[in-house]
């Protein structure tokens, strides 16, 4: 499916069309290879987390930031 039919389509049909495909992905057996940093990346911020230098943001909050950065 295109974007241009995918944009033509109701908020409700993107919906379910997106389930559908999580839900085919999900149904696979698909190994990925994770980058070899990044189970270091999450381990430094779950100890950065548990020692009170990290604190979690709600998503808008984060996208906030995110876009501050890259201005």
């Amino acid at each position: 499916m295109a974007v241009t039919e995918i944009d033509q389509r109701t908020w409700e049909e993107k919906l379910r069309k997106m389930e559908e495909l999580w839900d085919s992905l999900s149904r696979e057996e698909v190994s990925l290879e994770w980058p070899s940093w990044h189970e270091d990346a999450l381990k430094e911020t779950a100890a950065r987390y548990e020692s009170g230098q990290e604190q979690p943001l709600d998503w808008a909050e984060a996208k906030r930031q995110l876009r501050k950065r890259v201005e």
